[in-house]
């Protein structure tokens, strides 16, 4: 019987091994976008999505990297999930208004979506849901956010729950049944945040 609970939980660990996929950006031609990939934002200005070279990438060469300005710039994948999880890592560069970084998961369009995020400049990670493009918050706690280095976020879905990791800590749990449906997955940042993204992963619960 314990041999094949062993054998059970490799098994499962194989499966969710599968279900991965990661992207660290390294076979887009930099100034580009992965051709999957949708560079847009959530109400006004100008976001600047694009592959470049970063010498402190966690997977070399190769980061994406969001360098303009708008409400809440988003890019996101050409995918569809409703129940896994959502990772990346990211640093927060600069930015005087905001340094933040976060993942989208159940993305319908630019407007609707989930998020989770944190911000250097407050030091703190909240989870939202933005619906026709009005963001709102559902949980969120205070942690150190250290500008200028790279973190890890994470979610875990599946239906009206969420599970929220930063730098490996399980953070908090939160609750909110409005986006059921299964959508695209991608990235966000804020404002004048200045964000490198690499090492983005998802896959099906």
């Amino acid at each position: 019987m314990k041999t094949l609970t062993v054998l059970q939980l490799m098994s499962a660990l194989a499966t969710a091994t599968a279900n991965a996929q990661t992207m660290n950006f390294d076979d887009t031609k930099a100034g580009e976008l992965p051709a999957t990939w949708t560079g847009t934002k959530t109400g006004k200005g100008e976001p600047k999505w694009a592959v470049v070279a970063d010498p402190t990438a966690p997977s070399k060469p190769n980061v994406l990297k969001q360098s303009g300005e708008a409400d809440y710039p988003v890019a996101f994948k050409n995918t569809s999930l409703k129940d896994g999880f959502v990772e990346v890592k990211f640093k927060p560069v600069a930015g005087k208004e905001d340094q933040a970084g976060g993942v989208v998961w159940r993305v319908k369009d630019a407007n609707n979506y989930y998020l989770a995020r944190a911000n250097a400049l407050e030091d703190n990670v909240r989870i939202y849901h933005f619906v026709n493009g009005k963001r709102t918050q559902f949980k969120g706690v205070n942690v150190k956010a250290a500008p200028d280095q790279w973190h890890t976020l994470r979610v875990e879905f599946s239906g009206s729950s969420s599970k929220v990791f930063f730098d490996g800590k399980h953070l908090f749990d939160a609750e909110d049944a409005t986006l059921k449906d299964a959508g695209k997955v991608g990235v966000w940042t804020k404002a004048d945040s200045v964000t490198l993204f690499d090492d983005f992963s998802y896959g099906a619960k």
